[in-house]
């Protein structure tokens, strides 16, 4: 079956009445069938008796108006390719609109036209509106997305947890603390191979377990609760400088580099004074390693993150991000985040939030807590988000995930984790909703501004 979409964008001067039309074709990605066709770790099987899986029905389906029930407006052109499906942070949209009516206060969406918007035949009409103070900005390229995506985009100060759908959620609390632990300190998921990287430091060594877990391919004795994992092998390497700091509590974290390197940080908070971080960097292919001690001048940082070792719990909290080289650390006053790079301790710039974060952590306070994570090129965080070129977003910083312990490892649409918190203790898998479902550029750009509304006729057809 071949989809075919067709849209009509009518921008109307509000003072003279005239009405400059815009009618382009668009290009299908491969969003919905990677949804349909793709089931990592049996996301969509039910392990369980009683399934915590997502309700299809409205939520993803019928595709219109679920699935495909959203609209993005983008200020560049989007690259035409079917795998092109979440464009990079240098061209958020500017605009969006879901299937329904707009009763926040964001300006950036606009309503869809229930009575205008119907099932056809063969497809779906959507006709999207947008007031004189909605959607403003310039457009050059327009795609469909999910219902979600269209609430506001990768987040707004209105909203932000419609960017995630929970589609799963695998129980495991009857595993030992000590299983737990392996899944909650991983650091790296590669899903082809289906393996997990599991990184902590003990006994004056960093432990490195490599975990076989089924997720596109299971045994004939493996499971999809995560049960019957495997670690296929465990490395040591001794650390002469590097090592948690701390008694207690021990403050500590370890990232992927995505480099070919992993690497570990530890430092305790400081208010005043400079920064001082140990450090390790480990080659993946051979476990070589480097380590060494930073003393950052003036820099004033919350721990990276912190672990501790003699709850009855697995505990992790994570309050660090390394993207490109430079590894990302709140400001202790949570007015801004510290960008160091990796390969030369004083570069160090301190990138102003321009507000107070209320430093919360993506899901709730608990055990375990995931303050930042890294999806595509864009660093998450409670109540802001540090685009590529380190400009800053500020959302509203509500709770969207899960008990949370490690980073959210993205494979296409999906995005799945480990946490848990006080005895709870679960896999989670998400859908990451504001994906291109079409790709529409605009033949020239145009720009809504204040006087002029928006009306989109987007119709999308079987053939």
């Amino acid at each position: 079956m071949r989809l075919k979409g067709t849209m009509v964008m009518e921008l109307t001067d509000v003072n003279t009445g005239e009405v400059t039309t815009i009618t382009e074709e668009n290009m299908v990605t491969n969003a919905v069938n990677d949804i349909l066709g793709t089931n990592p770790m049996g996301v969509f099987y039910c392990e369980a008796q009683y399934s915590t899986g997502v309700v299809w029905t409205e939520n993803l389906l019928p595709v219109c108006p679920n699935m495909i029930g959203g609209i993005l407006l983008f200020p560049k052109a989007l690259e035409e390719r079917s795998d092109n499906i979440y464009p990079p942070s240098d061209n958020l949209p500017v605009a969006y609109a879901s299937n329904d009516v707009n009763s926040t206060a964001n300006t950036a969406r606009g309503s869809l036209n229930l009575t205008e918007s119907k099932a056809l035949d063969n497809g779906y009409k959507f006709v999207w509106e947008f007031t004189p103070s909605q959607g403003n900005g310039t457009i050059a390229a327009v795609g469909l997305t999910s219902k979600q995506g269209g609430e506001n985009g990768f987040g707004s100060l209105t909203g932000d947890a419609s960017a995630f759908l929970l589609l799963k959620e695998i129980d495991i609390g009857s595993m030992s603390k000590e299983r737990q632990l392996v899944l909650f300190e991983a650091v790296e998921m590669d899903f082809e191979k289906d393996l997990v990287y599991s990184l902590t430091f003990e006994d004056s060594a960093v432990k490195i377990r490599k975990v076989r877990i089924p997720v596109f391919s299971i045994g004939l004795n493996e499971k999809f609760d995560d049960s019957t994992y495997v670690v296929e092998s465990e490395t040591a390497v001794s650390a002469q400088t590097f090592r948690f700091l701390g008694d207690y509590a021990l403050y500590g974290e370890f990232m992927d580099g995505h480099d070919g390197y992993w690497y570990g940080f530890s430092n305790v908070g400081n208010s005043s004074g400079s920064a001082t971080m140990v450090w390790v960097k480990i080659k993946k292919d051979d476990h070589s390693m480097e380590e060494g001690q930073w003393t950052l001048s003036n820099a004033k940082l919350m721990p990276v993150g912190k672990r501790n070792p003699g709850s009855s719990y697995p505990e992790r909290t994570i309050q660090c991000c390394v993207r490109n080289g430079y590894l990302y650390v709140p400001a202790y006053d949570k007015k801004g985040i510290y960008r160091i790079n990796l390969a030369n301790s004083a570069d160090v710039t301190l990138i102003d939030f321009g507000f107070t974060s209320k430093w919360k952590p993506l899901c709730a306070s608990g055990s375990c807590e995931v303050y930042m994570t890294l999806i595509g090129d864009i660093i998450v965080g409670g109540d802001f988000q540090v685009l590529a070129d380190d400009s800053i977003v500020h959302t509203q910083g509500s709770e969207r995930l899960n008990d949370s312990a490690t980073p959210l490892f993205q494979y296409k649409e999906f995005l799945i984790g480990w946490g848990g918190s006080y005895g709870n203790e679960y896999r989670n898998v998400y859908l990451l909703t504001p994906y291109l479902a079409t790709i529409n550029n605009l033949s020239s750009a145009v720009v809504k501004t204040t006087d002029k509304t928006m009306k989109i006729t987007y119709t999308l057809t079987e053939e």
